[in-house]
């Protein structure tokens, strides 16, 4: 199995849930990228490497939820994902240092007011086109505890009955990705 890593902000491909998948679900490959905060450089990026790589499953963690929603037609689990994108990042504008080592070296990276107006513009669409063969490809895995989104309820308004909830918090560690992302993984791949 072939998987496509999609991090969160201010982080990279390098982020530890990569490796945490390599062991866990011992795949072929897992194809972590480094993307760009612009959100349709981002999603494009995202859509070349599908077509280029064909990864059988994709997993989002926060931002990389709200972006992995957004490839149609793949098998995905989006963790913790940041639906409503756009008012955390209205908060936070201005340079914000990287969490994770990237690739290009970078340290640090700008929100401005257009990145904020092209994340809105992106969640007026996120559910568009939504049927019930992508509801059947799609889950959403949950902190309990997330002190940082919420979007369960909005998830859950859009893909009924395909979120599981874990007690955690937003950043999963290892034992949590082991018992609650494994099963719904091997799930997916059981089942297409």
């Amino acid at each position: 199995m072939k998987i496509l890593f999609i991090h969160g902000l201010a982080s990279s491909g390098a982020y530890k849930m990569a490796s945490s998948l390599r062991i866990l679900l011992k795949p072929e490959a897992v194809i972590a990228p480094d993307l760009p905060i612009e959100p349709f450089a981002a999603l494009d990026l995202l859509e070349d490497i599908c077509r280029r790589e064909q990864p059988e499953l994709v997993a989002g963690l926060s931002l990389g939820g709200f972006l992995a929603q957004k490839l149609r037609g793949r098998r995905k689990i989006l963790v913790n994902p940041d639906l409503e994108v756009s008012r955390l990042l209205s908060t936070m504008k201005g340079e914000v240092k990287y969490l994770s080592p990237r690739q290009d070296g970078a340290q640090s990276f700008f929100i401005t007011e257009e990145i904020c107006e092209g994340y809105r513009q992106l969640e007026k669409t996120q559910f568009d086109g939504l049927d019930d063969a992508e509801r059947a490809i799609t889950r959403g895995l949950f902190a309990l505890d997330d002190e940082i989104v919420r979007c369960g309820p909005l998830f859950e308004r859009y893909y009924p009955g395909c979120a599981t909830y874990y007690p955690g918090r937003h950043l999963p560690v290892f034992p949590e990705l082991k018992q609650h992302l494994v099963p719904i993984a091997k799930a997916l791949a059981n089942e297409y």
